[in-house]
């Protein structure tokens, strides 16, 4: 075993808030920035181009959210069992997974974009859209699927980098991303007028600008993990899929509810509908990034401190995220109530498309009540992860992000004839919360620890 790991890791021996506070924050910011491309971009395609157009994205994020799923269950479920290695102070196996995982993402990045570009039109019919959407979804689909590729890679390099202690060049990486999106989507939509073509190469320049900065991190002299091309046991990447299983699981469901809200509501309110749920998925956005900065960060301390076998500062860790997530969570409600036109106003003319405006603002006073559970479901669930209890994970994610909310919309549409099925949403989000406090009854700190410690021992 490899021992060169520092004594000073603060993740393991530094005071518990500060260090929580250094983790998450570039999280938060990082996840800001990554966020921020399509919030720009909704906001620019609104405003510039109509609710046609951003109807026609919404459509198309089905799919890009299926493929990134992947990549998210590769590089979080790779970074998890990272961090264990780090615990335990064995840096080659760490080099190791890394290295494995980046290797996969090329060569899955390369195969994906190669299929999505060849069968466009039946990936566009299997997504209900009338053919009459066709060419303007083509005209964004056509440009920004190639930078997929981009986006795979960055996601990978971006976990390990703030794994191996580097997490304010992760997040200046793609701070820096964000800021050439803003630009560009100003220049290529507002001044030179090329609608969904500017919007999809201001995205894609982002990405290649974020892994540019990235590549800093291999200069790092300091640095703990190192890549090779030469390793052993490949398998170990389909346990890191495994250990990441619930990551894969939110996204894909995420997908298939992007999916079946499109269709529903293409049946009820045509292209208004669809558009009024793309501004609510936006405020939902904004809301739960923080949530995503906290589990991101407690993923990354939990995993090194499972490693370590501390079940004391790993729920001191828990107890401090657990804190912020309630005034976050106090805070965005109060936000919503106060403010949901101004902020759905960023994205449309509200003169223009008033009929949109309104029927936004009524599903909004039906999932407003997601922001009381979200961040603690998520908690839970990165919490998991961390501890690898992927099967527990993974049920808290499945039924969190698919299972409940699913049949519920289903139920829900059935038996109600107008706009308010979209309650199910937050109904699914209370059930899911119940089940998530559940699981981590029986899987405390102190449990799930215990069995290590005395199997180690034997």
């Amino acid at each position: 075993m490899n021992t060169d790991l520092p004594p000073d890791n603060d993740v393991l021996e530094g005071p518990v808030v500060p260090t929580f506070i250094r983790y998450m924050i570039p999280s938060l910011l990082g996840l800001i920035a990554m966020t921020s491309a399509s919030l720009v971009d909704g906001m620019f395609i609104g405003n510039y181009e109509g609710v046609t157009a951003l109807a026609a994205v919404n459509l198309i994020i089905p799919v890009t959210t299926l493929l990134f799923g992947v990549s998210m269950m590769i590089s979080i479920g790779g970074s998890v069992r990272g961090g264990k290695y780090l615990g335990e102070k064995n840096t080659a196996a760490a080099s190791a997974i890394f290295s494995k995982t980046l290797v996969f993402m090329v060569v899955y990045g390369l195969i994906v974009i190669s299929l999505g570009l060849l069968f466009e039109a039946e990936i566009f019919a299997s997504l209900g859209a009338d053919k009459t959407l066709f060419p303007v979804m083509s005209e964004y689909y056509r440009i920004i699927f190639p930078f997929l590729f981009f986006q795979f890679i960055v996601i990978q390099v971006y976990f390990f980098i703030r794994l191996d202690g580097f997490p304010n060049l992760a997040a200046a990486a793609l701070a820096a991303g964000a800021v050439v999106n803003i630009t560009l989507d100003y220049l290529f939509i507002a001044v030179f007028g090329w609608g969904l073509t500017g919007a999809a190469l201001a995205t894609g320049a982002s990405e290649v600008i974020s892994l540019a900065v990235m590549l800093a991190y291999f200069f790092q002299p300091q640095r703990k993990i190192f890549f090779r091309l030469r390793q052993e046991n490949w398998r170990e990447v389909f346990q890191a899929a495994y250990n990441g299983i619930s990551e894969f699981i939110n996204e894909v469901s995420g997908a298939l509810i992007g999916f079946i809200f499109n269709w529903m509501l293409i049946q009820r309110a045509g292209v208004t509908g669809v558009a009024a749920i793309t501004l609510v998925n936006y405020l939902l956005f904004i809301g739960f990034m923080s949530y995503f900065a906290i589990s991101d960060a407690i993923q990354v301390i939990i995993s090194q401190n499972f490693g370590a076998r501390n079940p004391q500062r790993i729920r001191a860790f828990l107890r401090t995220a657990a804190i912020m997530i309630l005034a976050v969570s106090l805070a965005i409600v109060s936000l919503l109530f106060v403010g949901s036109e101004s902020l759905i106003g960023l994205f449309i003319d509200v003169e223009r498309d008033s009929e949109t405006l309104a029927l936004a603002l009524e599903f909004v006073s039906y999932v407003w009540p997601v922001f009381l559970f979200a961040g603690f479901t998520m908690l839970i669930s990165g919490y998991l992860t961390a501890v690898h209890l992927p099967f527990q994970s993974a049920l808290v994610a499945s039924c969190r992000s698919l299972i409940m909310p699913a049949g519920l919309l289903i139920l829900f549409y059935m038996l109600i004839s107008d706009y308010r099925f979209v309650v199910a949403i937050s109904v699914a989000e209370a059930l899911s919360f119940v089940l998530a406090i559940t699981l981590y009854l029986y899987h405390t700190p102190a449990r799930v620890i215990r069995p290590v410690a005395s199997s180690l021992g034997r």
